[in-house]
């Protein structure tokens, strides 16, 4: 039971949009916050800022191809969550192991390098022709969610 509603939960953490977000300009983010997030980031640009929930994020570009990136800082300015766009060469081999074995025959669309505290999942989408799925995935491979999209 605790293991299907720590899936349920990430499969909604791990959702791309949010019902509750609200655009701010970035004079309306409290300066400890920015400031943490330039000096996290201080090659970001096309940098949009808004309020999801109790926490500020941050949509933003880096590096020469426009790599996508999104961080969510608390209040502090400390960041508790941070997605970036990854290479499916950049997955580690146990998640690349696993779609092979387990998703033979489909095509790898777009992924996604989640961190949050310690903790690295990766999300996936796989399609074939007739079939879309999400699928999230820890370090070593093991899927933790799986959304037909």
């Amino acid at each position: 039971m605790k293991k299907t509603m720590m899936m349920a939960a990430m499969a909604v953490l791990l959702s791309t949009g949010t019902a509750t977000a609200q655009k701010l300009a970035q004079a309306q983010v409290p300066s400890v916050i920015v400031n943490s997030f330039q000096k996290s980031f201080a090659k970001a640009y096309d940098i949009k800022w808004e309020m999801d929930g109790s926490l500020y994020k941050v949509e933003f570009e880096t590096g020469m191809l426009g790599d996508d990136h999104d961080a969510w800082y608390d209040a502090t300015g400390k960041i508790v969550r941070h997605k970036e766009d990854i290479a499916q060469s950049d997955l580690p081999a146990k998640v690349s192991a696993t779609i092979a074995s387990q998703y033979s025959g489909y095509a790898v669309d777009d992924v996604d390098r989640v961190t949050e505290g310690s903790s690295t999942s990766y999300k996936v989408e796989l399609k074939k022709p007739h079939d879309k799925w999400k699928v999230v995935f820890d370090s070593e491979g093991k899927v933790l969610s799986k959304i037909a999209d």
